[in-house]
């Protein structure tokens, strides 16, 4: 096995508050499922999607993912000074330059010799982030 001193140590998370149901989607969409006698439901049976999350117009991307950084750094009990290395691997940027890599390091108050940069790469980006810090 390649990574035998590789671990994931905690995850965090943060979740958008506003909250679109499939139902209230087929609700909008109801003149339309009525005349063309639709089951509600349907949408959800077919997407397999009960609900989406969407931020609010003003939200940036660092802020969602500072506070996902925090609880993960929380959990850990790892020390905010022992981080040696911030990777942002969301496909969502604040900015195309610099990397939203730094504003999430600065707001976390990590270490100045931290290495950190941003990884987009669709969905694949996460992995590529744990892959290329195993490497490391």
């Amino acid at each position: 096995m390649q990574y035998k001193k590789v671990c994931i140590e905690s995850c965090g998370y943060e979740l958008p508050e506003n909250i679109v149901t499939s139902l209230s989607l087929e609700e909008r969409l109801a003149p339309v499922y009525d005349k063309l006698n639709l089951s509600y439901g349907r949408l959800e049976m077919m997407s397999g999607i009960r609900e989406r999350r969407f931020w609010d117009d003003e939200t940036m991307p660092s802020q969602a993912s500072i506070k996902a950084a925090e609880k993960a750094i929380s959990k850990s009990g790892v020390n905010k000074e022992e981080v040696e290395c911030l990777l942002h691997t969301s496909i969502s940027r604040d900015f195309l330059e610099p990397a939203t890599a730094t504003v999430v390091h600065d707001s976390l108050g990590l270490p100045a010799t931290a290495t950190l940069f941003d990884i987009s790469n669709a969905c694949l980006g996460f992995i590529n982030g744990m892959v290329t810090l195993a490497n490391m």
